[in-house]
């Protein structure tokens, strides 16, 4: 742990960025937490003055600080609607880091992270015992979405509605691949991510059919690790740093054109926070992760700009009716990376499918990784204003390109009893290359 010299030098480094903040309050129009609690503390400019303050040796309470810095889904609304530019996602996530070096992890997050999560090979062996012991402390809560909720009364579950642990894992289905391309002439690297491997395999499997379709060349390295979003968004920058030189070392052995996710939050890390956080790595860590970061592509973004999609006319039966589909903009995903029309453009491709859009599409979910866990009321309110624009379309189906953002909605969607889908956009594609509607 630093001292609190040490702490006042580093935030120091950030004290410019901070400063660039004129108070003007925009923040406050499109926070969804300040919407819910109404609290100055809560909203970008309140959280930036006690950095502010913090630089200048003025608080001696850096414990409450990060508490209160942790009070904020890092959804990236301020930083989007921000007249000024600053950049509030990176002040933030950096100064978790700083705090963290001082304060140092709880014991709970130490071993989550530290000895879990930092070692990939532990945590699929942790995750697939867990597997076969989830019914013992879950039980259905609705059927229709394949939610869970607690069997016993849970601090840590409390009532939410979840998706639980796939029955396979999508690097048992897919342990590794490493194939040529075809006519595309492209090779990618599918960077899985944790929720997707095991929450939601049949997103990747939906991947490789597409990739496949397309004659698109993939690797799929075995072994791959989380991308480091909860551990940067803990401030843990030892179990980033890890999981950072795990998953570069293993996608260097083979050459490739893009890296794709179909994940928001996997492609934002790699593309946005690997580069930014790494730090005092030897050159070829340092090196792999700039060009790594260079070749990150969403999915969906690399459909639509690099193969180009298919459009397939169906010859319908008049008796079909069309699926009405809305479409949830998830934060890291169209704020951060301004990717908005691509997945919306692989809906379109399937013609069973009519788009409706919700009002406030890219409006924050409430979930917020950590932030769910630690604020769930939270959470569930700001959720449920997600769930009010998603049924106000009289959808069937609500497509979003976040397996995070599937989660929160499922919950919510689970609770309220309603009879809609949640799926990926790649799903909905996928399905308009194999399926004819007759």
């Amino acid at each position: 742990m630093s001292s609190m010299k040490e702490l006042a030098l580093l935030m120091g480094k950030l004290e410019h960025q901070i400063k660039t903040c004129t108070r003007c309050g925009m923040c406050q129009a499109v926070c969804p937490l300040f919407e819910q609690t109404g609290v100055e503390a809560d909203v970008a400019r309140g959280k930036l003055a006690m950095l502010e303050g913090l630089a200048e040796q003025m608080f001696k309470n850096p414990k409450g600080v990060y508490e209160r810095l942790s009070r904020c889904l890092l959804c990236g609304s301020c930083a989007a609607n921000c007249p000024s530019g600053v950049e509030v996602l990176e002040i933030f996530i950096k100064a978790r880091a700083i705090l963290t070096q001082f304060i140092g992890l709880s014991s709970a997050k130490k071993t989550i992270l530290r000895i879990m999560l930092s070692n990939p090979y532990t945590f699929g062996m942790l995750m697939e015992l867990l597997l076969k012991i989830q019914k013992l402390f879950a039980k259905p809560a609705n059927e229709f979405l394949g939610t869970s909720c607690a069997r016993f009364v849970s601090p840590l579950i409390h009532n939410r509605h979840f998706k639980p642990l796939a029955p396979v894992p999508f690097h048992r289905i897919v342990p590794a691949l490493n194939s040529y391309p075809g006519k595309s002439g492209l090779k990618v690297a599918f960077f899985t991510g944790c929720l997707i491997d095991k929450i939601f395999p049949q997103v990747a499997e939906a991947v490789i059919e597409v990739l496949n379709y397309h004659e698109v060349g993939i690797f799929i390295p075995y072994g791959q690790g989380c991308c480091g979003a909860p551990a940067i968004s803990s401030g843990d920058t030892v179990t980033f740093d890890r999981l950072v030189r795990h998953n570069i070392q293993l996608l260097d052995i083979v050459e490739f054109d893009y890296l794709v996710t179909a994940c928001a939050t996997c492609t934002f890390m790699i593309k946005k926070i690997w580069p930014m956080m790494i730090k005092n790595q030897p050159a070829e860590i340092m090196s792999g992760v700039k060009a790594l970061s260079e070749k990150t592509i969403d999915i969906n973004q690399f459909l639509v700009s690099k193969t180009g999609l298919k459009k397939t006319s169906y010859h319908r039966n008049k008796n079909l009716i069309d699926l009405i589909v809305t479409y949830h903009d998830p934060c890291h995903l169209s704020k951060s990376l301004g990717v908005k029309t691509e997945p919306r453009a692989l809906i379109k491709a399937n013609s069973r499918y009519l788009l409706k859009e919700m009002p406030e599409s890219d409006r924050c979910c409430g979930l917020g990784g950590s932030f769910n866990l630690q604020y769930y009321d939270l959470s569930d309110r700001i959720g449920k204003h997600k769930l009010d624009n998603i049924k106000s379309t009289g959808c069937s189906v609500v497509a979003t390109g976040c397996p995070a953002c599937m989660i929160q909605i499922a919950d919510m969607l689970s609770k309220s009893e309603d009879s809609i889908v949640i799926t990926h956009p790649i799903i909905i594609y996928a399905e308009s290359l194999k399926n004819n509607i007759t």
